[in-house]
């Protein structure tokens, strides 16, 4: 059974253009690369032949995989978004109360976590910590490097 997945109008895009390429670009030239494979006879002993039908075997499976993803996909309403409390997509900014140090982060689904970006997975340590909190509130999180705590300063989307 799969499961409804949420995602912005961005990341869905996203999703469709990686399938689009993969479909009308990739697939194409995995198949220019079998049919050049048994032009050189024995298929028997070819190992390109058979490591082209093994990426041919992979890549449709990713975009299986992908049309099942965009298929349970929903818009998320970003102006409809509560902005009392952590949910995802929420932007938050969270203050360290042993070092005193301010984060901001956004809370996103695995696939579009991106540290560097400040966004990060509504699986992670941090962002179920949060989940749920409002403004002031302090969280205390349990993560590999020990107990954090931290308090709620802002959130928005």
């Amino acid at each position: 059974m799969n499961k409804v997945k949420y995602y912005t109008v961005e990341s869905l895009e996203a999703l469709k253009k990686e399938l689009y390429n993969l479909e009308t670009v990739e697939r194409p030239k995995i198949s220019k690369a079998i049919a050049e494979a048994r032009d050189k006879g024995d298929l028997s002993e070819n190992a390109e032949y058979d490591a082209a039908k093994e990426a041919q075997g992979m890549l449709e499976l990713k975009i299986g995989k992908l049309k099942d993803i965009i298929a349970n996909a929903r818009i998320l309403d970003e102006s409809k978004i509560d902005t009392s409390t952590i949910l995802i997509y929420s932007i938050v900014t969270i203050r360290n109360l042993s070092n005193n140090m301010e984060m901001t982060y956004t809370i996103v689904p695995e696939p579009e976590a991106d540290f560097k970006a400040g966004k990060i997975s509504i699986n992670s340590p941090i962002a179920k910590g949060l989940l749920g909190k409002k403004k002031k509130d302090i969280a205390t999180i349990q993560a590999p490097v020990g107990t954090l705590q931290f308090q709620i300063i802002n959130i928005s989307r």
